[in-house]
């Protein structure tokens, strides 16, 4: 498949280092993930013999430095974003509930012990972990949750229920985040423990090949060093939200490129009316449309790379980055979908599983809408939330 997805050489602009992770990663994909990704989202599967080798390329954590991490930047993170998510959302956003949630909530808020203790071996892929935040009726305004914890002598009682919980049937480490009498408190609960039992959610038409559960909490009992002690507040989850955020604006562009080089690649072989529909005039507007698109998100997405390796970033550029990138990108995917005809509701075709996913991807980490009113508050310095 020849990539003509770069217009305007933005490949000059990546360093050598980063040329190198971004092919490492895209030949990963283009071996193991997309000669399975139609059978596994058919079948409602994560592959979970996968995560090994995800773990030997350092893509567990690998933007977090020390404690076993790679210690990677965060463009060499966004452009694995990118690569992982051409190949399937479901398997980019495992490596973001791995190492932008879980690992991020530890390396940001924990103790050392805590970091030691866990980082090391979710970074080999040894543990797997999941980040209960969202509720059943608190997703967008997550201060409105209902999941308690209270003391009981030196132990913390933990009672509620999470719902959208990325891998939570399949965590060893769930990081949850509850009420207190103190505001709002992150634990590390290893998913052993009783009182916590975490169902999938089953018959999704988006994510398929992903896992996400509902978690119930009944008297679930910690100890005071499950708590994380620099977690206080809506604060402390909303840091690791912007790092799971940040990669979306990346992955989504993985997920319109291999949309558009698939579509590409039809029309030039797709013959129609004595010749390739490549030929069409409408046809050439519709992929020019999707390139320069493309173009632009990957631009976008590069620039909020650099500003957060700089450390300048703003919270609000990453609200530009996913709300822009989702929203372009989802229009890509359903156009390379109808312009495949009939042969486009297969799954022998990307474009309406990416589609697909890209609902999804829309949906978490913030909706449309969230980040709307996150960028018109900046604009206007009012918040209308509410």
């Amino acid at each position: 498949m020849l990539d003509t997805s770069d217009l305007i050489g933005i490949e000059s602009l990546l360093t050598d280092t980063e040329i190198v992770l971004r092919d490492e990663v895209r030949s990963f994909v283009d071996s193991s993930i997309k000669p399975n990704i139609a059978g596994w989202y058919e079948k409602a599967i994560f592959p979970l013999e996968i995560v090994p080798q995800m773990a030997k390329l350092g893509l567990l954590g690998m933007h977090l430095t020390g404690y076993g991490c790679p210690g990677r930047t965060s463009v060499e993170y966004g452009l694995a974003a990118m690569e992982l998510e051409a190949g399937d959302s479901g398997l980019r956003t495992f490596v973001s509930v791995q190492g932008s949630l879980a690992m991020s909530a530890i390396h940001k808020h924990g103790s050392e012990e805590q970091k030691n203790e866990w980082l090391p071996r979710m970074a080999a892929g040894e543990i797997i972990g999941c980040f209960g935040l969202t509720e059943p009726t608190a997703g967008s305004d997550p201060g409105s949750m209902t999941t308690f914890a209270h003391r009981d002598g030196s132990d913390w009682v933990l009672n509620g229920t999470k719902r959208w919980i990325g891998l939570a049937s399949v965590a060893q480490v769930a990081i949850i985040w509850a009420m207190t009498g103190d505001g709002i408190r992150g634990f590390i609960v290893p998913t052993d423990t009783p009182g916590f039992v975490a169902t999938p959610i089953e018959q999704k038409l988006s994510m398929r090949a992903s896992i996400q559960c509902e978690i119930q909490l009944t008297d679930l009992r910690l100890p005071e060093s499950a708590m994380l002690p620099k977690a206080r507040g809506l604060r402390g989850p909303f840091e690791c939200l912007n790092e799971a955020r940040y990669g979306i604006i990346w992955g989504a562009m993985g997920a319109a490129r291999d949309s558009y080089l698939t579509v590409l690649d039809f029309s030039r072989e797709r013959m129609q009316f004595g010749k390739p529909l490549a030929g069409y005039q409408l046809t050439q507007q519709k992929l020019v449309n999707m390139a320069l698109e493309i173009n632009k998100g990957t631009l976008l997405a590069l620039q909020i790379g650099r500003l957060k390796d700089l450390g300048t970033l703003s919270t609000h550029q990453i609200s530009v980055g996913k709300l822009n990138n989702c929203r372009e990108a989802i229009e890509v995917c359903r156009e390379a979908r109808a312009m495949l005809g009939g042969n486009g509701i297969t799954l022998d075709y990307s474009p309406m599983r990416h589609a697909n996913n890209l609902e999804s991807v829309r949906t978490y980490e913030g909706t449309d809408e969230v980040h709307t009113l996150i960028l018109g508050q900046h604009i206007t310095g009012i918040a209308a939330f509410r």
